[in-house]
């Protein structure tokens, strides 16, 4: 059971990271955009080193399809709380309309038929 939690969590990890890689820079666009380049490739070397370990030891329990449903839902949650406490935006009923489809589209896809 821990072995099958464990992309989950490296998986958040990551995309923890490659949120701030994205979308960090947002918060100083005075910055030189070369500048915001390689920065936000250094955080997406680290994204890497946790995502790539999530799908290879995810992959002995899960489907690609499967992994990469979980990395959406998981980028949504991140992103959400990003926007919110990083960059200071307001979340809309129409956001989490379209997130509660998206989790519909999770049971269809780890519902065995």
């Amino acid at each position: 059971m821990l072995r099958q939690l464990l992309p989950v969590l490296l998986l958040t990890i990551s995309n923890i990271f490659m949120t701030f890689a994205w979308y960090g820079h947002l918060k100083y666009k005075s910055s030189a955009l070369w500048l915001v380049i390689l920065i936000s490739w250094g955080i997406a070397l680290l994204e890497y080193c946790f995502q790539v370990p999530a799908n290879r030891i995810g992959h002995e329990y899960f489907t690609a399809a499967q992994l990469k449903t979980m990395q959406e839902v998981i980028t949504l949650v991140v992103f959400s709380v990003f926007s919110i406490l990083y960059l200071k935006e307001e979340f809309q009923w129409n956001y989490l309309v379209g997130f509660a489809l998206i989790i519909l589209a999770v049971f269809f896809i780890f519902k065995r038929w």
